[in-house]
């Protein structure tokens, strides 16, 4: 199984309603393997790094609301310049792991853009 990044908004009736995957393009919705909810994302690594957002997903999806966003990205934004150590010590490699965390900031990025959120899954 794979995690996958996509980006939702909410609907008029409270309801949210993914957008459609970029260019139809699945590589761009890939966040990682299932084994990277607590190998990677939810490691003691990523943790160390003060992450709030991501560990969440070792256990579990990850859904950022609307409102979490720019917290979601200034997280993001700090991970960034350690992602070839979370390739090391995760075993995924830097480029595996640089290609998932890309995929995620590229969503939030749309999400914001739309006034909606992500999710992990």
């Amino acid at each position: 199984m794979s995690l996958n990044v996509d980006t939702y908004v909410y609907e008029a009736n409270g309801n949210w309603a993914l957008l459609g995957d970029p260019d139809d393009d699945y590589s761009k919705t890939m966040a990682g393997f299932e084994r990277s909810r607590s190998k990677l994302w939810g490691s003691d690594a990523v943790r160390a790094l003060g992450a709030r957002f991501l560990p969440r997903l070792d256990g579990g999806d990850l859904q950022v609301e609307p409102g979490e966003i720019d917290d979601f990205l200034a997280e993001c934004e700090a991970i960034r310049p350690h992602l070839a150590h979370l390739g090391e010590v995760s075993g995924y490699g830097a480029e595996y792991v640089t290609r998932c965390f890309d995929n995620i900031v590229a969503a939030s990025v749309r999400a914001k853009a739309e006034s909606g959120g992500v999710i992990v899954w």
